[in-house]
């Protein structure tokens, strides 16, 4: 288990900054492997699951309770994407985030990139996947920045 820890540890490093996979994968969690390849699929951590590794592209996707975590305790992690307040309420069901309602975006911030979405009071609003680079994001004024895949008031 040791050599898969280090394995996803140094993932959440590079996708989402230094040192984030030591505080976001503790010790005790667990790894749902493929049935087909073997490989890990799922982390989970007191039988909740915090991130699913994809196959294509070998980064994760984070699940809301990873992404409130990162959030809450862990202030140096990149991929973050701040929105307007009034906008927070379409957001938290799951809808998707525009160009225009963004307020900040960390630089590191690529297309395709899995990023955090939270509110002008940094509370957690959703996970997605960004379709705009930072610079994008900040020049546009219409079009969609990230496609939200679970917000936090989803009933999915």
């Amino acid at each position: 288990m040791g050599k898969q820890l280090d394995k996803i540890r140094s993932i959440a490093d590079y996708q989402f900054g230094k040192n984030v996979g030591k505080k976001l994968f503790p010790e005790n969690v667990t790894f749902e492997l493929s049935k087909r390849t073997g490989r890990i699929r799922f982390i989970n951590l007191n039988g909740e699951r915090l991130a699913t590794l994809k196959p294509t592209d070998g980064l994760f996707s984070l699940s809301l309770k990873a992404a409130k975590h990162l959030i809450e305790n862990i202030p140096e992690t990149q991929g973050i994407i701040t929105l307007k307040n009034d906008v927070s309420q379409y957001i938290a069901k799951g809808g998707d985030v525009f160009s225009v309602h963004v307020v900040q975006v960390d630089d590191e911030v690529h297309a395709k990139d899995e990023v955090i979405v939270v509110d002008e009071n940094r509370q957690l609003l959703a996970v997605g996947r960004a379709t705009l680079s930072a610079p994008e994001i900040r020049a546009f004024k219409t079009g969609v920045a990230v496609k939200v895949r679970h917000g936090t008031n989803c009933k999915d």
